[in-house]
């Protein structure tokens, strides 16, 4: 477990998600190396039980053997379905999510998500179907590659790079991480070569995975599947997907819109059971690099609410 992935906060996510309760039914949204599935599990009496899910086929050999634990292979978009499938119409005690990619992913030069190595440019979560990376990259037209870059990865000078891609392409298809880094090779500043490379392949990954239509419908799905009193704990990496985590424990949607009743009052169906996000120590950051991006939030959801039960 420890080679495939380090889970990141792992005793402040676990602790906001579980409290002091000894049973329950709870979610590990993103199961990947099983770390805080396994700390979860370990908290819990025989009476408890975990859904996990992870749509990537390798997590699942990471599976415990313990009777409580439900491994669901699939997105965990499709969250609220699995609650009711399993029988908890009632809704479930807590829900976990981290939103990081593994370290397995990163690390496996043939998955494509890394620039550290040349591979085919593939970066599925899921290896069994879906668009690649290659797919993007060299069948997108140029505004289509520009958008990407900037709402993604939030990359200065999308276009001109977008621009440089469809060139190099023209000449020969792009199909691995070391073509697609030399096509945008004059844009790389030497001073900040890596960060730059860093928030392409961000945005790539994003697209090819569909990450932040996944999330939307996963914190949609969350709201619904939690039990009065129930936790909503995420780990975020990026301040995309931040940003939609904080708007939907605020407001109860991504973006941000506070829903009110007729008496003007909030009709936000989460509360926040944290006003800053929990951050890792830096012992946690210098042992794991990457951790340094992680924030924690929490959330609890309302016993009377105008969504869901």
């Amino acid at each position: 477990m420890s080679e495939y992935h380090i889970p990141v906060l792992l005793d402040e996510s676990v602790t906001a998600l579980v409290g002091d309760a000894l049973s329950g039914v709870y979610a590990d949204a993103t199961f990947g190396g099983g770390g805080h599935s396994r700390e979860i599990l370990s908290r819990l009496t025989q009476a408890g039980r975990l859904l996990a899910f992870d749509r990537d086929s390798d997590a699942l050999a990471n599976k415990p053997d313990d009777n409580r634990l439900v491994l669901i292979h699939n997105n965990f978009r499709f969250i609220h379905n699995y609650v009711l499938a399993e029988g908890y119409g009632d809704g479930i005690d807590g829900i976990l999510a981290d939103l990081g990619v593994s370290s397995h992913q990163f690390d496996t030069a043939d998955r494509g998500f890394s620039f550290r190595f040349d591979a085919e440019l593939d970066m599925r979560m899921n290896k069994e179907g879906g668009i690649t990376a290659a797919d993007l990259v060299n069948g997108l037209d140029e505004a289509g590659l520009a958008r990407i870059l900037k709402v993604y990865g939030e990359v200065d000078g999308a276009g001109k790079m977008a621009s440089l891609i469809v060139r190099a392409r023209e000449k020969q298809a792009i199909r691995s991480t070391g073509e697609l880094s030399s096509a945008i090779a004059p844009m790389l500043p030497k001073f900040a070569e890596h960060k730059v490379l860093a928030k392409v392949f961000q945005a790539l990954r994003i697209e090819v995975n569909q990450e932040m239509r996944s999330l939307e419908k996963f914190l949609q799905g969350a709201v619904l599947s939690l039990k009065p009193g129930g936790r909503l704990v995420v780990i975020t990496y990026h301040s995309l997907e931040d940003r939609m985590v904080k708007n939907c424990m605020r407001s109860g949607n991504v973006d941000g819109v506070r829903a009110k009743d007729l008496y003007g009052r909030s009709n936000a169906p989460l509360e926040a059971g944290n006003r800053k996000p929990i951050l890792p120590r830096e012992e946690e950051i210098s042992s794991n690099t990457r951790a340094r991006s992680a924030k924690l939030r929490v959330a609890v959801k309302k016993e009377e609410t105008a969504y869901g039960k």
